[in-house]
């Protein structure tokens, strides 16, 4: 008898140790990836969980083709049962509930975000977030129905990327406003081409003044995953919010986007290739008087002050150029030529921001640090970091396939400028690094050294106060010069946001920078006019190159 139980012992604890191993394999079940379709309230939550996580495009533990299926098959399942039934969660409201197909009058149903839809009888105030429904409708459904299932859905798809499509991934501030879907469908059935079209009304606060606001639907037939589009969609926006008549039955939202119709981009184009070229102009000058100094002056070939502010206006020359080639072509040429294009546009770009924040790094080393700033070789390393780093960014952009073709959209959604740029349907991550964090790092800190020197040349020169009363003028020009080597026109993007007018402002005056970089160059390096400006700048430099030789 004891080998029978000893054989059961061994059996039972060979068991324990295989599920034991079992266990870890399994590892936790993703959500995210949308491979299950079960709509209990349990499934509901942990796909709800994912318009948060899902912020990144692309991500392996998202898969957000499965995971917006999943949210457009819901009205289906729910109409499956036949059944009058309510949905109330905090990221979902819907109702399911049968109509008459011989209704006399339209239908009015109630969208408020914090309630289930509701049907709004005729003589009830009607809600400031609401749908109609016209009778047509349902008169021309196909076959003998006298009833008819409507769901209506109001889905919350929260900061993530479902349901933001290509459109949303351009950076340019465009959002679903208060990223809320409504969802509509009748009998399971796909509904277009409506005689009579239906009516949403969204409420909510006045947008911004360069902000405008667009009906769309989800279209599941663009792209891999889909795309937001105005197509039979019109927009009337009123005092109590923003009505959409659509002749079908989706997903709609409300976009949210920036205003640029084609008179606008009209002109900022006209403004700034106007400001571009005269600059060019300029900025020619400024090498042209360059090459002219260095070979009448012996001393003017070691200092590194002039080649930094001559390499800042070279690069900026090449940038005007690559833009008015870049906007005058257009969507021209192959797929190769506007990828090539947007690549070397994006290249001048971040050599004119290096070589800015290069400018800034000078002053620094001449103003600020002043002692032990020898670097041997110092301009051929300024020039490798001026020219090398921009191209490396580059390639690692054009390895993504980023480039292509860019389009401005007015608010009828018609084209208003195509130029070769970051390409729709990308992510938009390599323009947000390399273009809006780069530059805001170099604007930074130009922006810091320049109140540095600020504050050098307006607090550390109250000891000779008597004898320089009367230059605090020359001290202002100087900066005034100086910021114009760190890119101050530059930063005026930043309230690009308050309305049109800061739009044409950035504008001119962000195309007119080599204007005045040849103007600060010029008073400070012609000899005729070397002691009308501040001279600590320049003796600065000329110790600074002593320093390097």
């Amino acid at each position: 008898m004891a080998t029978p139980r000893g054989l059961g012992a061994l059996l039972l604890l060979l068991l324990l140790l295989t599920s034991g191993q079992e266990k870890p394999t399994e590892g936790p079940r993703n959500t995210c990836l949308g491979s299950n379709n079960m709509y209990d309230i349990f499934n509901l939550n942990d796909k709800a969980l994912c318009f948060t996580k899902c912020r990144q495009s692309g991500s392996n533990s998202c898969n957000v083709e499965n995971l917006q299926r999943y949210w457009l098959n819901y009205e289906a399942h729910l109409m499956k049962e036949g059944l009058t039934q309510k949905v109330n969660t905090p990221f979902l409201k819907a109702l399911v509930q049968n109509l008459s197909t011989n209704t006399a009058e339209d239908f009015y149903f109630s969208l408020e975000p914090s309630q289930v839809p509701r049907q709004v009888m005729k003589d009830e105030d009607k809600p400031p977030d609401r749908v109609r429904l016209p009778k047509s409708l349902f008169r021309s459904l196909t076959g003998n129905r006298s009833v008819v299932s409507l769901a209506i859905t109001i889905l919350d798809i929260g900061p993530g990327t479902l349901f933001k499509g290509p459109r949303l991934g351009l950076g340019d501030g465009s959002s679903v406003l208060n990223n809320r879907l409504v969802g509509l469908s009748v009998g399971q059935m796909r509904v277009t081409k409506l005689a009579e079209p239906l009516e949403i009304v969204f409420s909510h606060q006045r947008p911004p003044p360069n902000m405008t606001l667009t009906c769309v639907f989800w279209d599941v037939t663009k792209g891999p995953t889909g795309d937001w589009s105005s197509e039979g969609c019109s927009t009337e926006v009123r005092p109590e919010g923003t009505v959409c008549c659509c002749d079908h039955l989706t997903f709609f939202a409300l976009l949210l986007r920036p205003t640029l119709d084609q008179s606008t981009v009209h002109i900022l184009t006209r403004i700034s290739q106007a400001g571009c070229g005269v600059s060019m102009i300029f900025l020619a000058f400024t090498i042209i008087l360059y090459a002219f100094l260095r070979l009448s002056r012996e001393r003017f070939k070691s200092e590194d002050a002039p080649k930094i502010h001559v390499a800042l206006g070279g690069s900026l020359f090449l940038l005007n150029l690559a833009f008015l080639v870049n906007v005058g072509s257009g969507s021209k040429g192959s797929d190769a030529a506007c990828w090539a294009r947007g690549a070397v546009f994006h290249y001048f770009l971040l050599c004119a921001f290096t070589w800015m924040g290069l400018e800034a790094f000078h002053l620094y080393l001449l103003a600020v640090r002043v002692f032990n700033t020898y670097f041997g070789q110092y301009f051929l390393k300024l020039s490798l970091v001026g020219w090398g780093l921009p191209a490396l960014m580059v390639i690692g952009t054009g390895s993504a396939n980023s480039y292509g073709l860019y389009t401005i959209r007015d608010r009828e959604n018609r084209t208003s400028l195509e130029l070769c740029w970051f390409r729709e349907g990308t992510t938009m991550y390599a323009l947000y690094i390399t273009v809006h964090g780069y530059f805001l790092i170099t604007f930074l800190f130009g922006m810091v050294v320049l109140a540095l020197v600020a504050w050098k040349i307006f607090t550390l020169s109250r000891a000779t106060a008597v004898k320089e009363r009367g230059k605090n003028r020359k001290k202002v020009l100087t900066l005034l010069g100086l910021s114009s080597l760190v890119g101050v026109t530059w930063g005026l993007a930043i309230f690009t946001p308050l309305g049109l007018s800061t739009v044409y402002i950035f504008a001119l005056f962000n195309s007119l920078q080599g204007v005045f970089i040849c103007c600060w160059f010029t008073i400070l390096y012609l000899p005729s006019q070397s002691t009308t400006v501040s001279s600590s700048t320049a003796r600065l430099d000329q110790a600074h190159s002593a320093s390097q030789e």
